[in-house]
């Protein structure tokens, strides 16, 4: 089926000065409640998907402290939030080319390049997979709001693969669902430093924000926001201080991949928040493989410069169609670029598990 086309819109514009401080104090009435479900009462013309969005970037306080949109309000807290102007419209349609990987009257899938981000936010405006699903398509859900058409979940922006979008609200509210219910089966591949010790493993470790840095995730047994989460692992090949590993995520965490790899001491390659660098040319990548300096470890092209994680496949049952459907994307080429360094470096050959 083709995909379907709109005439370009216009997206709001949202300025620093048009930012806007709400500052409250929770009552008896507002006790036990949900911070982003207090607030979408409390304020008149911003719907609940937008405020938790506003919280989840970290722009509302509790008591001086950033505070999840899961956290609970008790009595006589003071709450602070940074309120840009809420979206009156959907964003703006971009002639961006998208692959897509499976298309019917219900669902999208979309083979989602590394760089781009979902949805807009602060910072990221245009170039987003929101703005190129527009621009295709005539007519997407609208449960997750004006600024996420039809997106049903969310890959970071420089994970690539496997993305689905929803083109009913029924569809949409099914598939999540589905997902929450840990219905569907997903697979990511990732490239990581490190020897592991087991072929196979599960990780079972809470995941809750860092003590000390905002855009991080950690390992956080006692915290109060912290989550359970749960990631198998298989390792798919060796070699000399790099494995690659099929990752099996059970939930859906933030960061969860990146922080459970890295929490048993293998980060994913080019992983700048837990692997601290974000890049590696391909002299560095020989230098880590090779127990020898050959020539080509003065290469200083770039071979990489994302994290090394991507969501190969989603397996689930079609909620109108009751058939399974395996939805697969291809490694891309830069992951790719980097298994052929490594096979072509391994002297004594990969061994595969």
């Amino acid at each position: 089926m083709a995909p379907m086309h709109e005439p370009a819109r216009q997206a709001p514009q949202p300025s620093a000065d048009q930012t806007r401080r709400f500052v409250h104090t929770v009552t008896q009435a507002e006790h036990g409640q949900r911070i982003d479900a207090a607030l979408a009462l409390m304020l008149d013309g911003y719907s609940r998907v937008f405020l938790r969005k506003v919280v989840q970037d970290g722009g509302a306080r509790v008591d001086g402290v950033r505070v999840k949109p899961s956290f609970r309000l008790q009595t006589g807290q003071q709450i602070e939030v940074d309120l840009p102007p809420p979206p009156d419209d959907g964003p703006r349609p971009e002639a961006i080319p998208l692959n897509f990987l499976y298309e019917d009257e219900h669902l999208v899938a979309v083979d989602k390049p590394p760089g781009m981000v979902v949805h807009p936010a602060k910072g990221n405006w245009s170039g987003t997979l929101a703005s190129a699903l527009a621009h295709h398509f005539a007519q997407l859900s609208d449960v997750g709001g004006p600024t996420r058409p039809g997106i049903i979940h969310r890959l970071d922006r420089d994970t690539s693969g496997v993305i689905l979008v929803a083109k009913t609200n029924r569809i949409h509210l099914a598939m999540s669902e589905m997902f929450e219910q840990r219905r569907v089966q997903k697979e990511y591949f990732a490239i990581a430093l490190g020897n592991l010790e087991l072929d196979s493993d599960i990780i079972r470790m809470p995941i809750g924000p860092h003590p000390y840095q905002r855009d991080k995730m950690a390992i956080r047994r006692d915290h109060p926001q912290s989550r359970e989460a749960e990631t198998q692992y298989q390792v798919d090949e060796r070699f000399d201080g790099i494995t690659t590993v099929r990752v099996f995520p059970r939930t859906g965490r933030t960061h969860q991949i990146r922080v459970h790899l890295d929490h048993i001491g293998a980060p994913v390659l080019c992983d700048r928040l837990y692997a601290g660098h974000s890049q590696i040319t391909r002299g560095e990548l020989f230098r880590r493989i090779a127990r020898r300096q050959p020539p080509e470890s003065q290469d200083d092209q770039v071979v990489l410069d994302r994290h090394a994680l991507h969501a190969r496949r989603l397996t689930f049952v079609h909620p109108v169609t009751q058939r399974e459907l395996t939805i697969e994307s291809p490694l891309p080429a830069d992951m790719q670029c980097v298994l052929d360094i490594l096979r072509a470096r391994d002297a004594a050959g990969p061994k595969r598990t």
